[in-house]
């Protein structure tokens, strides 16, 4: 794990944490954002899959049940999260690892992953984590690998700019704020990602989340 220890609670505070399942589940159309993504990132056999910034653990849980011949790995710099979503992988009988860590460190194991997801936490990044995070993640793929996110992205209508306001004064302003002004996919550019696109915008009462989809950096 990298020397800076420095990250938001997946629930913007520590204290909240023990109900960041469920805020998710009321506030973000979890069911719809989360089988988008699944269906995106279509786990197969013989896949190895990271799930950055894993947080509780439910969507490496569903990958694994998905696809039991895949193997699956978390990653999360919170310790609290990490303990829940062990807890929650052998409640559900899922066999899924968790490591600690923050997204950049994601190249820990280079070229050793065909895919690699995250879900809902470039938002809470400062830029330059943003950046490094998604250049650790392309050292992290394989040739072929594919990278899918589902995050907030660009805030397109009044409202849905409106409604993230709630996010950003939970997660800062100035971490979120590149989000919503659609920064993500150039990022993704920047880190040397190829057909980087942006595959479906969901409308929720906190803000638009985007998935995007893109192929491992020279690939």
């Amino acid at each position: 794990m990298s020397d800076n220890t420095t990250f938001t609670p997946a629930a913007g505070r520590p204290e909240w944490t023990p109900f960041y399942d469920f805020a998710i589940a009321l506030l973000t159309r979890e069911r719809r954002w989360r089988s988008a993504l699944l269906r995106q990132s279509a786990p197969a056999p013989g896949d190895r899959i990271l799930d950055v910034g894993c947080g509780t653990g439910t969507f490496a849980v569903m990958l694994k049940r998905a696809e039991v011949r895949a193997e699956v790995v978390g990653l999360d710099p919170d310790p609290d999260v990490l303990a829940r979503a062990r807890a929650k992988s052998a409640k559900e009988q899922a066999d899924v690892s968790f490591r600690r860590g923050f997204a950049r460190d994601a190249g820990a194991e280079p070229a050793s992953f065909t895919k690699v997801i995250s879900s809902l936490v470039f938002h809470q990044m400062p830029l330059e984590e943003k950046r490094a995070g998604l250049v650790g993640i392309g050292r992290a793929l394989c040739p072929g690998g594919t990278l899918h996110i589902a995050d907030y992205g660009l805030q397109r209508t009044p409202l849905m700019r409106a409604a993230f306001r709630q996010i950003q004064k939970l997660d800062g302003f100035d971490n979120t704020e590149p989000n919503a002004r659609g920064v993500l996919p150039e990022l993704m550019r920047e880190a040397g990602f190829a057909a980087v696109e942006e595959t479906e915008v969901i409308a929720t009462v906190t803000g638009s989340i985007s998935l995007y989809r893109a192929l491992r950096p020279d690939a």
